[in-house]
């Protein structure tokens, strides 16, 4: 076996163990979500891009900074699939199918949807402080943005990217995702590159935390037992158990 085959099988191994199983016994049927996922953004694209359907499609899912909080808050769960007319929507299909169906299948569709709405709220949320911020520090935004419409399915695309990667010890992936938002940012600097950066964030945050509780979790356990934590800990989770977050 090669150095690079050996490094692939560290780095993906974990996470194609997990979705072997389920994606070889029923395939697209393993995905149900992720194919809704991409049919809708199709759908929602299709509409978008018609003189007609326009108007509707923003006032459903359409976020912008200006717009009352409230509001906000009831589009921001269906902007999770209006992608941005100026992308082709071709690769945003793409990065929809393959990532929410792998989290699909690593964590189940419901923590899957919550935490592709957690990223994106993120951003959204990101935005309206950044405006009041304001552009003369880093994390501000000019008040031209409260105009913009927010980033739409990337923002939950990188942040089930990232906590993907971390969670199936695929860290060099999670880092070069995270390394290309970074990129993005310094390079072209806009609303949907910052908002990316707070999708992270918030899953960084969510892996700590449930790190943390995890690691609690053992202390209290291995107390209790009257065996060193770390060795009870391991007793128990024996050598083919795999780590569980959140």
């Amino acid at each position: 076996m090669t150095t690079l085959a050996r490094w692939a099988r560290a780095e993906w191994g974990p996470l194609y163990a997990a979705v072997r199983g389920p994606l070889a016994g029923r395939r697209w049927r393993a995905v149900p979500m992720a194919v809704a996922a991409v049919c809708l953004t199709a759908a929602l694209h299709f509409v978008h891009s018609q003189a007609w359907g326009y108007r509707f499609v923003q006032n459903v899912g359409g976020v912008r900074a200006e717009d009352p909080l409230w509001l906000a808050l009831l589009r921001t769960p269906l902007s999770l699939f209006v992608p941005a007319l100026d992308l082709p929507v071709w690769g945003a299909l793409a990065q929809i199918l393959l990532v929410f169906g792998l989290a699909e299948l690593c964590l189940g569709r419901w923590r899957t949807l919550a935490l592709a709405y957690v990223a994106t709220l993120a951003g959204t949320l990101y935005a309206r402080l950044g405006i009041w911020l304001g552009p003369e520090s880093w994390p501000g935004l000019p008040a031209s943005d409260r105009w913009v419409v927010d980033t739409g399915p990337s923002a939950a695309v990188v942040g089930l990217a990232v906590f993907l990667g971390l969670r199936h010890r695929a860290h060099v992936t999670a880092s070069v995702v995270i390394a290309a938002m970074v990129v993005e940012v310094v390079v072209k600097e806009n609303l949907a590159g910052k908002e990316h950066l707070a999708a992270i964030v918030a899953v960084l945050v969510l892996c700590a935390v449930g790190e943390l509780r995890q690691r609690r979790s053992r202390e209290r356990a291995g107390s209790g037992s009257g065996a060193p934590p770390i060795q009870s800990w391991k007793a128990r989770r024996g050598p083919t158990q795999r780590r569980s977050w959140w």
